[in-house]
C-alpha cells in the first residue's frame, strides 16, 4: 500500500506538469486491512522463560528469544550486538548502545536483569569478555524461526511464533502492560514516529481493568473525602 500511495503521488505531479491527461488511479481506492499483530502473554512468556531444553539449539535459540523480549531488539540486531555495544549508562547501569539494522535510528535500552543474566550465562560459556564478539549464539533467522515452532510447541502455547513477535512482546506485555509509557517505548524500540509505536502497542484487557479499578479507588476516595467534609 505504501507503494502505490508513492506512485499515486508520482501520478498526480505527471498531471499537475501536463505530463498526462487522465489519471487512471481516480477511482481507486487504497484500502488497509488492519490485523493483530502477535504477541506472547505473561502466562506464556514465564512458560518460555521455566522451560529448559536438552537440545542445546533449542535452548539458545530460546534464551536469544527470551532476551529479545526483554530488550526489544530485532532478530539482526541481537545477531549482531557485540561487546562494545554494552556500556555503563547515566545511571551507572548497564545499557545497550545502538543502531537500528532497518532504520538507523539510535537505540538505547537499559538492560533488564532477566536479559543480563542471559548475557552473563554465555559470556561464562565462552569464557571470554564481552569485546567485539558477538554476545548471543543466534542461528540464521530461517532455522531461528523453525526452532521456535518446536520450543512453542513443547511449551502448548498455540500461536504461530517468529523471533520478531519478541519485539511485541516487549512493547505490550513487558512495557505497556506494566504501566510505561507508549513514549518510553516508543524511544525503547528506536522509532522515529510515536504512530509506528501504536501499530506494536495494544492495551491488554488486564492493563484496562487495572486503570478502571484506580479510577473506582479515586472516585471512592474522593466520595469519602465529601461526606467528612459534610460531617
Amino acid at each position: 500500500m505504501k507503494h502505490l500511495e508513492r506512485f499515486k503521488k508520482m501520478i498526480n505531479l505527471a498531471i499537475k506538469l501536463e505530463w498526462m491527461h487522465k489519471n487512471p488511479f481516480s477511482q481507486f481506492q487504497l484500502k488497509y486491512d488492519k490485523y493483530d499483530r502477535a504477541y506472547l502473554n505473561e502466562r506464556e512468556l514465564e512458560l518460555i522463560e521455566n522451560t529448559e531444553f536438552k537440545s542445546d539449539r533449542l535452548q539458545k535459540i530460546k534464551d536469544c528469544f527470551v532476551f529479545s523480549c526483554y530488550t526489544g531488539l530485532s532478530y539482526i540486531d541481537v545477531k549482531e550486538l557485540t561487546g562494545n555495544n554494552i556500556v555503563k549508562g547515566i545511571d551507572n547501569n548497564n545499557w545497550i548502545y545502538t543502531k537500528r539494522e532497518k532504520t538507523d535510528e539510535q537505540v538505547k535500552v537499559p538492560i533488564l536483569p532477566k536479559a543480563w543474566a542471559i548475557l552473563e550465562k554465555y559470556r561464562a560459556i565462552q569464557e571470554k569478555d564481552f569485546t567485539t564478539n558477538n554476545v548471543l549464539p543466534i542461528n540464521s533467522n530461517q532455522k531461528s524461526n523453525a526452532y521456535l515452532k518446536e520450543i512453542t510447541k513443547a511449551c502448548g502455547i498455540r500461536k504461530n511464533i517468529s523471533f520478531h513477535v519478541a519485539r511485541h512482546t516487549f512493547a505490550t506485555t513487558v512495557m505497556l502492560s506494566n504501566g510505561v509509557s507508549i513514549e518510553t517505548v516508543s524511544k525503547l524500540l528506536g522509532h522515529a514516529k510515536l504512530s509506528t509505536t501504536q501499530i506494536y502497542a495494544r492495551v491488554v484487557e488486564t492493563k484496562i481493568s487495572e486503570d478502571i479499578q484506580n479510577l473506582l479507588k479515586r472516585f471512592e476516595s474522593k466520595k469519602q473525602k465529601q461526606l467528612k467534609a459534610v460531617q
